[in-house]
């Protein structure tokens, strides 16, 4: 047998089913069927003894389903890809076989030219995902200290998630997040901003980087990434160096990116980069809440307009009710007036939370650099908001560094 044969394993409740696939896949010279499985359990059980490339799973079987089979076979062995067969093409299954580990999902009967080229990109993963397993064993075990941000190896200590939110749409949460990514990023510590407004996400065209990959790209295979897989989908912006994962580019495809694979999307990243900043959107879906509650930091953002201190206000209690404490909380003043009466000492004394950085209001300067898609952190930095937001990565690494100590603080009894 070649060594680069894709090993494939048929896994059907009807005999006549996997009769007429081993036929088709047996003309192809790049796979060798190794078995077939009558059932999910006994599907499960030769996935074990024969460790085959690719798994194709019936969804519907007698005894255990074969998303249940997929999810059971991915837990003990990841590297196994399967490709699920159903008759019915819903988007609630193909959204659960993703779920539970799939790496593609056909409708039945499939074509012969659709189910070889679906098998042949399994394998191709499979294949990837054994090296990468050997690889990745040994990297563990090497002290990366002083490789800390380097891309495809793991941080000494994990990267802080910092959510920038505001409850009050309008107040600036994407101008902050993409300039505060700008600030935080140097050489040695890599910086990568996520869109976690799906569905009108805008980070790609403050950068002018629109039109590329999107987090639809890392969402439905979240369970199966690595380093140089997600680099690639990464949108890497020359100018400033930082990363970008970029929101879906319609509407409508945000419904395909569960709340479960955002947060382990942002957990895999933590692992690659030293700051994950993370725009949102003002409504608290649940992507939204999830994001919070992983947070190391909440950058919570407010302007000097009676509605956005309301909802600041309204905000901070959930927060608490959240179980996340004013420790982790940045709040933050937007577009600072001084002319305005309404100061950060006031509002930091009636909401009971300091503000802890305010940005100056320089309209022209930041108008001017979203529609030239050209951040002003790159070009105007020594202006007055480009100093706020200097002020404001300060204090997002001093609380980083104070939160990290109160963490190796040891209890006193």
């Amino acid at each position: 047998m070649a060594p680069d044969k894709i090993r494939t394993l048929i896994v059907d409740d009807i005999a006549e089913t996997r009769e007429n696939v081993r036929k088709l896949l047996q003309f192809e010279s790049d796979i060798e069927v190794v078995g077939a499985a009558r059932t999910g359990k006994e599907g499960i059980q030769l996935s074990h003894e024969l460790d085959p490339d690719v798994v194709l799973m019936d969804i519907n079987m007698p005894d255990i389903d074969g998303i249940a089979a997929t999810e059971q076979i991915r837990q003990k062995s990841p590297h196994i890809q399967v490709v699920i067969l159903s008759v019915q093409g819903d988007q609630n299954y193909m959204r659960r076989a993703m779920l539970a580990g799939a790496r593609d999902f056909l409708t039945k009967p499939p074509m012969g030219d659709e189910l070889i080229s679906a098998i042949r990109r399994a394998g191709e993963m499979s294949h990837l995902e054994r090296q990468k397993g050997v690889q990745t064993r040994l990297a563990a075990s090497v002290i990366t200290g002083s490789l800390t941000g380097a891309p495809g190896l793991a941080p000494a200590t994990k990267g802080k998630i910092i959510t920038v939110y505001s409850p009050k749409g309008g107040t600036g949460c994407t101008t902050i997040a993409v300039n505060l990514a700008i600030a935080l990023h140097n050489e040695t510590t890599r910086v990568v901003i996520v869109d976690g407004n799906l569905q009108y996400g805008d980070v790609a065209v403050f950068v002018n980087e629109q039109g590329k990959n999107t987090i639809l790209d890392l969402a439905p295979r979240v369970d199966e990434l690595e380093p140089d897989i997600v680099e690639e989908i990464l949108i890497k912006h020359e100018a400033s160096g930082i990363r970008i994962l970029a929101a879906p580019q319609r509407p409508e495809m945000a419904e395909k990116v569960g709340s479960e694979q955002f947060v382990k999307v942002l957990q895999f990243l933590q692992r690659m980069f030293a700051y994950v900043v993370v725009d949102t959107a003002s409504l608290l879906t649940d992507v939204v809440l999830g994001t919070i509650d992983i947070s190391d930091i909440v950058l919570l953002l407010t302007t000097q307009e009676i509605p956005a201190i309301k909802n600041a206000r309204l905000f901070l209690d959930l927060l608490q009710t959240m179980g996340i404490g004013k420790e982790r909380i940045v709040f933050t003043m937007n577009r600072y007036d001084r002319r305005i009466a309404i100061t950060p000492e006031r509002i930091s004394e009636n909401l009971k939370q300091e503000v802890a950085a305010a940005i100056p209001l320089d309209e022209k300067i930041v108008i001017t650099a979203v529609n030239r898609g050209v951040p002003f952190m790159l070009d105007n930095k020594s202006q007055p908001a480009g100093r706020g937001i200097f002020s404001l990565a300060e204090a997002v690494r001093a609380r980083v560094t104070s939160l990290e100590a109160e963490s190796e603080t040891p209890i006193k009894r």
